[in-house]
């Protein structure tokens, strides 16, 4: 629908609507060779618990670009994008979205429909995954919103979402504070990577007291 009505690639538009305006030099759809130079190793949890290197098959060019995953960055350009939500769509001046954009998008959009268990059917790939047991959830536009306080310090209305290896964020609106951590492993909802997830989080909140 982006390409349709703006008449540019994905990775164009978004290049020039979000990523140059917030100083994402180093987040693409496209491994560029400078940005394969830096790929981190990704690797698969074994039975055993050991960590194996995943060989890298990503291509240069997809051939088909998704609005729903794909993206390779850096720590550094992911946390300016979530600090951009903290100011309510602007970051470092720039502006990219408007701040009711910003709110709508931390809005329960399903109504009491719980945001539930999520089951894997490739265990290769994802383990099942429940994040906070016993404190309902729902489904805001750009991802999974807690409805109430989180054993971590995370506030109700609060959301998060992830990727497929390991990685996490969350943006708390009522505390302005947001929090990201970035592994290469799989499969999804990998037990140690979520604790130490969960213990970076309470840290952080602990920290801002």
């Amino acid at each position: 629908m982006v390409e349709r009505v703006s008449g540019q690639s994905l990775e164009d538009y978004c290049r020039a609507q979000i990523l140059n305006p917030l100083g994402m030099d180093d987040t693409s759809f496209l491994l560029r060779p400078d940005l394969r130079a830096r790929l981190a190793t990704c690797y698969q949890r074994q039975a055993d618990g050991l960590l194996e290197p995943v060989a890298d098959t990503f291509p240069e060019h997809p051939a088909v670009i998704s609005a729903g995953g794909g993206l390779f960055s850096t720590g550094a350009d992911y946390l300016r994008f979530l600090r951009m939500f903290l100011g309510d769509g602007q970051f470092d001046g720039a502006r990219v979205l408007r701040p009711e954009t910003v709110a709508l998008l931390a809005e329960n959009h399903v109504g009491a429909l719980d945001a539930g268990d999520l089951r894997s059917v490739r265990p290769e790939r994802s383990n099942d995954g429940l994040f906070f047991p016993g404190i309902a959830k729902r489904w805001g536009l750009a991802g999974m919103i807690t409805t109430e306080l989180a054993p971590t310090g995370r506030n109700a209305g609060s959301w998060s979402w992830a990727g497929m290896y390991n990685t996490y964020f969350w943006v708390d609106p009522a505390r302005r504070i947001t929090g990201l951590i970035l592994t290469q492993i799989l499969p999804f909802c990998d037990q140690p990577v979520l604790d130490l997830f969960a213990d970076f989080e309470r840290a952080i909140y602990d920290a801002c007291g």
